[in-house]
């Protein structure tokens, strides 16, 4: 059932057109993801669904009755003026039940006074089934639901709305919408200003939502577990695929391709077309080469129409009046010009023609460690027992902000030294890092300046090589300093594709970018020739990149904060692991029911008569005390193995055979593994029998 729905829409901002010929309809329960390039609108197209904002051209209509919530990206004037608390504000959502609370304690006292009125009894019973299906005895229960899933810790329950960062007060917003639950919900970024646990908890809340949802995120992971339909948003369309992310990049491949091969076809078509008028326009058939070049001139125009962005599948039934067309057909030679200068459809977003190539192969092993302890002097961040980088690895780093993954980049660069512990790079490397902030960027210089001071390149060289990134023209005089999140991404990946590396080191590499540049860059690093470390929040790259995932997880010890383990596989794989492990956990934790035992008897002087039974029987203690003579066999062949394998390896080392140092490198992790099994039996056996 249909319960909104836009015709025409169109908005500018003064002359500058925004987007037109928006139609879209919305049903009932649908969950709808908004993708589109940065700067296309998609803000502005929610304020207008939402009936914030009058577009100034087309119309909403909305069906029926229905409530609806709406996130800005940022809403730090959302609570101004307001002295209440956090959880107090919380608390507004539900005042009809608080109200009818109030009531049920009224009539519950004049209950216990001696009042026996029908009528009394009556409205007691109507209002406390009214307060218990209305969630009376739940909503205090959800509120801290919400409000922990968000990552509000209780010492912030209280805390004035007024003294909130711009940050929480949006994670606020989001909190109340979520307890008002909303027939529509319409989310902008809702998941800016959550950590990756708060994200996991809002993905979980919202794939079983009972309304509607529109949802704009740059998180594709978010939108893939969440939306079951993408609209994707251009200059002058709007798109639906049916299914999740992942489904809608497919279709809109195939709808590419379809719509490049059908603008080919036709262009063809319309050259064949001019070049019959072209020998028929003076002869004997004028009258019919003078109409077929009226059609000729509408079909140019609407091929024209296709080249700025509207998919020629949509601009075939419209009217030449809808097209916009002239009355007036062109002249042969000027249909010729505008023929030749057709370009092919613009359906497809400009690609970042971006290839990462190292210029030499690395060892087969680009990096180990083991026991490594990382941070600073006064702040140790985490520990490492035991990793392994294999060439065509990629490893993603994952974990809270504050943990310290960019600080483990820094230390594989040489910036910062192991408190403990050590770590050795492959043979061979030629390291590249991306950084976060793009700090390795000079401010004061000018996009054209960085590549030619960091590589030996003419201006015109690096004019073309900064092309394909898209910087053109007067782009590549602009200082560092002026500009975007996004721009500063292209320009340090432009950098990075001129090093040749063949160990990336990549802090963040999607921060700023919008969804199209994601893709791209997606595509760039699933095709390098090399070994990745990657850190970034984007779970959707790092599920397509990773084949391990090191994840820093709260530490066992007081020690550090934090612990750095290793899991083989994919994100996918890595959380089923979380998950299988967190049930283990909580089926730990329920309590099995107990039986006090009865006072023991005082029955001290029966002590002194009988001595006490053996813990094991005769024949299993011998048993026992047999593996135990075992183990202590096995664990000294164990210790000569080690031995052994260690003394090959230096030798091999020395000799830099990789394939021999890998191969003995496995040998040693597993007699590690083995002496390390061997002698936890060993310890336990011994103090069972003490």
């Amino acid at each position: 059932m249909t319960i909104l729905s836009a015709n025409d829409l169109g908005h500018s901002y003064g002359a500058d057109d925004l987007f037109s010929g928006i139609t879209v309809q919305l049903a009932r329960k649908e969950r709808v993801g908004l993708v589109g390039p940065n700067g296309i609108g998609k803000t502005t197209l929610l304020l207008i669904l939402a009936g914030l904002l009058t577009p100034r051209q087309g119309s909403v209509q909305r069906l029926g009755e229905f409530s609806l919530g709406y996130l800005r990206q940022e809403a730090v004037l959302t609570f101004a003026g307001q002295e209440n608390g956090l959880y107090e504000e919380m608390l507004t959502v539900f005042d009809d039940l608080r109200r009818q609370e109030q009531r049920l304690r009224e009539l519950e006292g004049r209950m216990a006074a001696g009042e026996m009125d029908e009528g009394l009894f009556e409205e007691y019973g109507r209002l406390q089934e009214s307060y218990e299906i209305g969630g009376g005895y739940d909503y205090h229960i959800d509120i801290q639901r919400v409000l922990t899933g968000l990552g509000f810790s209780e010492a912030e329950w209280q805390m004035p709305l007024a003294h909130l960062s711009g940050g929480q007060k949006t994670r606020a917003l989001l909190g109340r919408l979520l307890l008002q639950s909303p027939d529509l919900l319409i989310l902008d970024e809702p998941t800016n200003h959550l950590d990756m646990a708060a994200v996991e908890w809002l993905e979980r809340t919202l794939r079983t939502w009972s309304g509607t949802l529109i949802i704009v995120s740059h998180d594709r992971y978010f939108l893939d577990k969440i939306v079951n339909q993408v609209w994707e948003m251009g200059r002058n369309y709007l798109k639906a695929y049916r299914g999740n992310y992942t489904s809608y990049v497919q279709q809109r491949q195939l709808f590419w391709e379809r719509e490049e091969a059908l603008f080919e076809a036709e262009k063809s078509r319309l050259e064949k077309e001019l070049d019959w008028i072209q020998r028929h326009i003076a002869g004997g058939k004028s009258d019919m080469a003078k109409g077929k070049l009226k059609r000729l001139t509408r079909d140019i125009i609407l091929l024209q129409q296709v080249s700025v962005g509207t998919p020629l599948s949509e601009m075939q039934n419209k009217s030449w009046l809808e097209i916009g067309g002239r009355t007036n057909p062109f002249a042969v030679n000027e249909a010729t010009v505008h023929l030749r200068q057709l370009q092919a459809s613009a359906v497809r977003p400009p690609r970042l023609n971006i290839r990462l190539q190292a210029e030499q192969q690395s060892g087969r092993t680009v990096l180990r460690g083991r026991d490594l302890l990382v941070g600073f002097p006064d702040a140790p961040l985490f520990t490492a027992e035991s990793f392994k980088v294999k060439r065509h690895d990629c490893v993603a780093l994952i974990g809270p902000n504050g943990s310290g993954k960019s600080t483990l980049l820094r230390t594989f660069l040489g910036e910062l030294e192991p408190l403990d512990g050590e770590y050795i790079l492959g043979d061979s490397l030629q390291v590249g890092y991306f950084a976060q902030a793009h700090d390795q960027l000079n401010p004061d210089n000018r996009v054209l300046d960085e590549l030619t001071q960091a590589y030996p390149l003419t201006e015109q060289e690096a004019r073309s090589f900064l092309a394909q990134y898209l910087f053109r023209g007067d782009d590549v005089f602009k200082r560092v300093s002026a500009l975007s999140g996004g721009e500063r991404g292209r320009l340090a990946l432009a950098l990075l594709a001129q090093s040749g590396a063949n160990f990336l080191l990549l802090d963040e590499p999607t921060n700023h970018l919008d969804i199209p540049s994601q893709e791209i860059l997606q595509g760039v690093l699933e095709e390098f020739d090399g070994t990745i470390l990657l850190v970034s929040h984007d779970r959707y790259l790092v599920d397509r990149l990773a084949t391990q995932i090191w994840a820093l997880e709260t530490a066992d010890s007081a020690n550090t904060p934090w612990q750095l383990r290793v899991y083989k596989g994919s994100y996918e794989d890595y959380l089923s692991t979380r998950a299988a492990a967190d049930e283990d956990a909580q089926s730990s934790k329920i309590a099995t029911p107990k039986v006090e035992a009865a006072p023991a008897p005082q029955l001290d002087w029966v002590a002194e008569l009988v001595a006490p039974p053996p813990a094991f029987g005769k024949r299993e203690r011998q048993k026992m005390e047999r593996r135990l003579v075992q183990l202590e066999d096995e664990i000294a062949e164990a210790e000569l193995w080690r031995d052994q394998v260690e003394l090959e390896l230096a030798e091999v080392r020395a000799n830099q055979d990789e394939d021999e140092i890998d191969r003995l490198d496995e040998e040693l992790d597993a007699v590690l593994t083995d002496l390390e099994r061997l002698s936890e039996e060993w310890a336990r056996l011994s103090e069972q029998l003490i």
